[in-house]
Parts: C-alpha cells; sequence; structure tokens
C-alpha cells in the first residue's frame, strides 16, 4: 500500500538548520570583503604613480602593474596616464609577462604616436622581443634551429629599424645600432644553419635555395662564406656542374682562403651550437 504524501513532509527543524548555515555562510563573506579592502581607494594620481614607482624600485613588478592599471582606470586623462601606459610596458615585461609588454607598447605607440617618448616605446618593444628571442639567436640553445621560431627577432629588427629611422638623434639609438646588427647577423646564421641541416640530411635542392636565400638576403654577414660552400656543395651532389662551377669561382674571388676548403662541412660540435 502506497505511504501517504504527508510522511513525506519535511522537517520544520531542518529547514532551521539550513538557513542559519546560509546566513553564516553571508555573513562571513561579506566579513572577508571588509577585510580586503581596497587599499588605493581615495589615493590620488600622483599618489598611485609614486607608489608604483616605489614598488618598481623595490622589484616588486606584480604590484607596480596593479597601480598602473588603477591609475589608467581611475584617471584616464593627464600626464599620469600617459605616464602609466608607457611604463606599463616596462613593468609587464620585468614581471615575465612579454606578452602584455608588448600589447601595453604597441598600445602606447597607437594612442600616442607623436608623444617626446615614443622612441623609448619603440625601443623597448625592440628589446623585449630581442630577449624574447635569445633562444632563436641562441646557438647556445640545444634546440634545433629549424624547430625555432624567427618571428621574434624579425619583429625586434623591425622595432629597433623604424626607432633608427624616425629618431636617429635618440638617446636609445647607439644600443639598437648595436642590437641590430648582432639579429641581423643572428637571423643570416640560422638560415645558414637550416641550410646545412637540409644539407647534411640529403636534401640538396632545400638546402641549395636556403644557402641562396641567405646571400642574398645577408650579404655583408659572416655567415655568407658557409652559405656559398654550402650552396657550391649542394650543386655538386645534384649533379649541376656549372652551376657548380660558377658557385667555386664567385667563393674563391670573394673568400680565397677559406677554411672549408680544407674542413669542408663538418662541424666539432652539434651543428646548432657555437659552443
Amino acid at each position: 500500500m502506497m505511504r501517504s504524501l504527508a510522511a513525506f513532509r519535511p522537517f520544520p527543524a531542518f529547514f532551521s538548520l539550513l538557513s542559519a548555515v546560509f546566513a553564516a555562510i553571508l555573513i562571513s563573506g561579506c566579513s572577508s570583503l571588509n577585510d580586503k579592502q581596497d587599499e588605493t581607494s581615495g589615493w590620488s594620481a600622483g599618489k598611485l604613480y609614486s607608489e608604483a614607482k616605489d614598488a618598481q624600485a623595490d622589484g616588486t613588478y606584480d604590484k607596480a602593474a596593479r597601480y598602473l592599471e588603477t591609475l589608467e582606470s581611475r584617471y584616464p586623462y593627464g600626464r599620469f596616464a600617459q605616464q602609466a601606459q608607457l611604463e606599463l610596458g616596462y613593468v609587464y615585461w620585468k614581471a615575465n609577462e612579454p606578452g602584455s609588454a608588448l600589447a601595453a607598447c604597441d598600445r602606447f605607440i597607437k594612442l600616442h604616436p607623436n608623444h617626446p617618448a615614443v622612441d623609448y616605446a619603440y625601443y623597448l618593444k625592440g628589446l623585449i622581443n630581442f630577449n624574447e628571442d635569445m633562444g632563436l639567436v641562441g646557438y647556445i640553445s640545444s634546440q634545433d634551429p629549424t624547430e625555432r621560431d624567427p618571428v621574434a627577432a624579425r619583429e625586434s629588427f623591425d622595432a629597433l629599424k623604424e626607432l633608427i629611422t624616425r629618431f636617429p638623434n635618440s638617446k636609445y639609438a647607439p644600443d639598437a645600432t648595436l642590437r641590430l646588427k648582432y639579429l641581423i647577423n643572428a637571423m643570416a646564421s640560422q638560415e645558414v644553419n637550416v641550410a646545412y641541416y637540409y644539407f647534411k640530411r640529403g636534401a640538396y635542392i632545400a638546402a641549395a635555395n636556403r644557402a641562396q636565400y641567405a646571400i642574398k638576403t645577408y650579404p655583408e654577414t659572416p655567415a655568407v662564406e658557409e652559405a656559398m660552400f654550402i650552396l657550391l656543395s649542394a650543386y655538386d651532389k645534384l649533379g649541376m656542374n656549372s652551376l657548380r662551377d660558377d658557385a667555386d669561382r664567385v667563393m674563391r674571388m670573394n673568400f680565397p682562403n677559406s677554411r672549408f676548403y680544407k674542413d669542408g662541412l663538418d662541424r666539432k660540435t652539434a651543428w646548432w651550437k657555437l659552443w
């Protein structure tokens, strides 16, 4: 026989207990919110900026970023806001957030293309990508160069070149020039390393194409010597004797005492490392 529905009526005491639990949770939540009040409430733009600078000096870049973000959101106009936008790029970078740092640089350049300090934004953008690229440039790395992404090197190059072109008298121009030379040599060497990779694996057409690209794109770099030898060697393997002889003639004209004629393409260390 079915039981009466009245038998399943919930107990009033249970609901009383449940209500008390919810009330305790709500009170606890309100207490926690009160305990976590924003310390910057009521701070002026100058105060926020000053505290952000102090945090930078202490090396607490996460805190500095929060202060600068708060400054920009509360006081979006005026010199402090512009300075906060500019310094956020550096602070994010030091806080190991290169993506946010680059976005901050790009945003500042877009919003303030004629700002007196826009040269710094270009320099910082180049610097961030330069350091991000040390794995690619870094023959130091044990990673196969064909697996490395050259985007960071190219973006660093573009930002630094823009700086030098638009602001040749900038105080950042001398360092940017040195970094550009380093990047050009590094990108050339990376292309030659890839050509070498293809050659050692019997992909002679790919090796010749990559070596030719390195020669045409980076003609003034030290890596051209090896690129020329890879090119003539690839033509030799392919049986393209006329092209081989042409490449050999150019090689001997420009590098008459090249070590590659004596040592060949064998490298004593792992081929993508220089030390």
